[in-house]
């Protein structure tokens, strides 16, 4: 049990001492592009769907590789 006691006296002293937390500025800054960068993921997705026509037999859009298919 000694040697539980003391990893944990060990990383309580790691984590006060020797980790760099980030300031709140820079988690701000660091959210504001997480978020940024997954709705610029999330709309080049959505194009792709709308390119391909994801799901095109269940609806009535086909996409726009669909709209080719049908003037050809």
């Amino acid at each position: 049990m000694s040697q539980f006691t003391q990893y944990i006296q060990d990383s309580y002293q790691e984590l006060v001492t020797k980790v760099t937390w980030p300031t709140w500025k820079e988690l701000q800054g660091a959210s504001v592009l997480v978020f940024v960068a997954s709705l610029i993921v999330a709309g080049m997705v959505f194009v792709m769907d709308w390119v391909f026509g994801v799901n095109a037999a269940d609806s009535v859009w086909r996409g726009l590789v669909g709209m080719i298919y049908e003037v050809l």
